[in-house]
């Protein structure tokens, strides 16, 4: 089974990973226009970059200018379309008549990483999956700015970050404790953050039970598919080889992509995804991560069955791996030589 990456030359752009639901999606925008193609874990995914990366625009309107924008962008946006998008997003404080209900919540992403954010409530999880949250709970719910004010006062009083940057997220995936300790690290936040309900925290804000979320087998990060399932066959729908099964942990990335160019490839077996990252199994056996923020803009041609074999020959040829582009080590920094 393959992951469905669009044909370039239709115009059809990627716009990176969504979660509306307890699976990640890619989607696709042409003008106005957007469609979305369902990943599946064990499934192959593959493509060539093509041409120039171009502003993905501001709240679905097309970059008037059509600007071209650097490889290693993670927005993918030139600077009018950022500022566009970000003068209407929650966080610039410019929707404070918003009528709808808005939920407060804790987050943690690994061993020390823990952030306090807000989502709307219809939105339900959603944010927390695309921020790749491995464990989280609701703290309350209520109007907007009653919900931004107890983020802020949580964050002043527990010393928590507004942000957490992803290569930081990305290291800590490989080494994550067990599903107990995981919750027990939320149901501590949780109760620190409890303790301050009446000292700055507005009455508005309902506050809601501790229950808490484990997100690792959403995104597949406790177990990965063996090598070579059936052809045809992903895992989830019963290709494993016989005698073979799916392992408890996924095996750890320790490369990622820096930024794709023109004819470069990223070729491989999608075995993990948390928030905008995809985990690809590649053929030196090694897991790569590639964040789809990165390939956003960029013209997208498949890695179809036809061509799929002498793209990963010419590929191994060169570099050893299914990945024709620049990598670098996860939590080194540094490129990886000979990959491009």
């Amino acid at each position: 089974m393959t992951c469905a990456v669009r044909e370039s030359g239709g115009g059809w752009r990627c716009a990176g990973v969504r979660w509306p639901r307890e699976v990640p999606e890619l989607g696709w925008s042409r003008g106005g226009d957007r469609r979305v193609s369902v990943l599946a874990y064990g499934a192959g995914l593959g493509f060539r970059a093509v041409g120039e990366r171009h502003c993905v625009g501001a709240r679905g309107n097309v970059c008037p200018l059509g600007a071209v924008v650097p490889g290693r962008s993670t927005g993918g946006r030139c600077a009018e379309c950022a500022r566009l998008d970000r003068a209407h997003s929650v966080a610039a404080d410019t929707m404070a008549d918003d009528p709808r209900t808005y939920r407060v919540y804790l987050a943690w992403f690994g061993p020390g990483m823990v952030k306090v954010g807000i989502t709307g409530e219809e939105r339900g999880a959603a944010r927390l999956r695309e921020q790749g949250a491995v464990a989280f709970s609701w703290l309350g719910r209520g109007p907007l700015m009653a919900a931004r004010r107890t983020e802020e006062v949580l964050r002043a009083a527990l010393g928590v970050p507004d942000r957490i940057p992803y290569a930081k997220k990305r290291a800590a995936r490989g080494q994550l404790p067990g599903a107990e300790e995981r919750a027990g690290a939320v149901a501590e936040l949780y109760a620190r953050a409890a303790e301050l309900e009446g000292r700055g925290w507005p009455e508005s804000l309902e506050r809601l039970p501790l229950e808490v979320v484990d997100q690792v087998g959403i995104f597949g990060l406790d177990r990965a598919p063996d090598p070579d399932p059936a052809p045809g066959r992903s895992v989830r729908e019963g290709g494993t080889a016989p005698g073979r099964s799916v392992r408890e942990s996924a095996p750890v990335p320790v490369r990622s992509v820096r930024e794709l160019v023109d004819g470069g490839v990223v070729a491989g077996r999608l075995v993990a995804a948390a928030g905008p990252d995809l985990h690809l199994a590649v053929a030196d056996g090694g897991v790569v991560v590639l964040d789809t923020r990165l390939i956003t803009g960029w013209d997208l041609t498949a890695v179809t069955r036809a061509t799929e074999a002498t793209e990963a020959r010419e590929v191994r040829e060169m570099t050893g791996s299914d990945v024709r582009v620049p990598l670098i080590d996860i939590g080194g920094g540094g490129v990886q030589g000979g990959l491009f």
